[in-house]
């Protein structure tokens, strides 16, 4: 089905510039770049996958079984992603929140267009329908004027604002806090959304001055019509490679500094804190217990426990937990057996979710999601949609939203200053780049 042909490139981080620019003119674009961030189970450095040849765009309603079916159907490379709410097709549940994004829950798009990056070499995937303009747009996008990337100024218009109080924060953190101390739940992700209304922003922009303060492994640009999706995820939530699945879930979070003494202190401090590392470990447990429905028997391990990655911006905690997939499950069905991720939702998961549901006032939507692709082959690597933006176009709503992990020993104050702290790129690309 796809003509492939590969060309070196001897500067590929202004290559990878270039290649973003050039990809304006399409109504599809998923980017994804994992910034030459040092990790084990990556098959590429970054992948543009443009201009859709068929696609799927549905609502929560027999969401998998859907995808399960458009993804078997086209046995090709596929992107898209899993909105939150896809819970309510996983569980039966509901989502009364409100919702300004107004995005599909679940969409996917087969590629016309494939260029992968790994190293120096670029590899282009065409469809044969198009495979015809492989050279052409090679060096289109080669010999892109370096000014056409400058920045422009940015005006200061519109305010960020927050669906909930300082205060009222607290008072559902205390909510959540008498639940556990109740035995309803001993864990739960509690999110709140901040937003600009009436107020344009240049995507592109605005995802290049994300990412360049950020340098995630999972940062994502997605563009479907007029939403996008603008991420600097640290996350993987899942990754099928033959029949090993791979999941790190992040729990536990510090800042950086910019003296080194005091930065690996304050790494070491995380490492060794007990509540960050229960939460952890509470997350990994959903996990391994997620993974074994569709497992081997004993073939469930915990690789890494608790170990600390550093990013540009903060600390993290990071587990990593594997499984052996068992003989004759479909790739899409350990997506549904293992959604929404344990680490955006708590435990018990069910009753996390509900009563999450109940204080939270923003719907989710892509947020807490995830964002990835299947391979022909039908494996499959999805992120976990945190520290990023949403934007929809046609109202100029802009949104963004952030949690923490509640349990019994969380303090409600640190936890606010805890989702300011992740909130802290988001706020500052969108206050440098608003459109007039």
């Amino acid at each position: 089905m796809r003509s492939v042909k590969k060309y070196e490139v001897a500067n590929i981080h202004l290559f990878k510039q270039q290649l973003l620019e050039w990809s304006k003119r399409y109504d599809e674009i998923t980017w994804l770049d994992s910034n030459n961030y040092q990790q084990n189970h990556s098959r590429f450095d970054a992948v543009l996958a443009l201009q859709a040849f068929t696609l799927i765009k549905t609502d929560y309603v027999h969401a998998f079984d859907k995808l399960q079916e458009y993804q078997q159907t086209t046995k090709d490379w596929i992107f898209g992603y899993l909105s939150y709410d896809l819970k309510n097709d996983v569980e039966q549940l509901k989502s009364n929140n409100l919702d300004l994004l107004d995005f599909p829950e679940l969409y996917f798009f087969q590629p016309q267009k494939l260029i992968f990056i790994k190293n120096n070499e670029v590899e282009f995937q065409y469809l044969r329908i198009v495979d015809d303009e492989m050279d052409s747009d090679f060096k289109e996008i080669h010999i892109l004027e370096i000014n056409t990337l400058k920045r422009a100024a940015p005006s200061q218009k519109g305010e960020i604002q927050s669906r909930i109080s300082p205060s009222q924060y607290l008072e559902r953190i205390q909510e959540l806090m008498a639940h556990i101390h109740r035995g309803d739940i001993y864990e739960a992700n509690f999110c709140q959304e901040f937003y600009l209304e009436d107020t344009s922003i240049e995507p592109f922009q605005v995802f290049k001055d994300l990412n360049a303060i950020s340098l995630s492994p999972f940062a994502t640009f997605f563009k479907w019509e007029n939403n996008y999706l603008l991420s600097a995820s640290p996350e993987r939530y899942l990754q099928k490679k033959g029949n090993k699945i791979i999941s790190q879930p992040i729990k536990g979070t510090a800042r950086r500094d910019e003296n080194e003494t005091i930065d690996l202190r304050i790494a070491k401090e995380l490492e060794e804190d007990l509540k960050e590392r229960s939460e952890n470990i509470m997350i990994v447990d959903l996990v391994r217990n997620d993974l074994s429905h569709t497992a081997k028997k004993g073939s469930v391990k915990v690789e890494e426990l608790c170990k600390i990655y550093s990013f540009r911006q903060v600390h993290q905690m990071i587990s990593t937990v594997t499984s052996e997939l068992a003989d004759g499950i479909p790739p899409v069905e350990v997506l549904r057996s293992t959604f929404p991720m344990g680490s955006m939702t708590g435990a018990p998961k069910i009753s996390a979710m509900k009563i999450i549901e109940e204080l939270e006032v923003s719907k989710r939507g892509l947020y807490s999601g995830a964002v990835g692709y299947f391979t022909p082959e039908g494996d499959f690597d999805f992120n976990v949609v945190i520290r990023s933006i949403l934007f929809n176009a046609n109202s100029n709503y802009v949104s963004f939203s952030v949690g923490g992990a509640i349990t019994a020993k969380s303090v409600p104050q640190k936890e606010y200053e805890e989702c300011l702290l992740k909130s802290k790129a988001m706020r500052e690309v969108l206050l440098n780049g608003i459109k007039e």
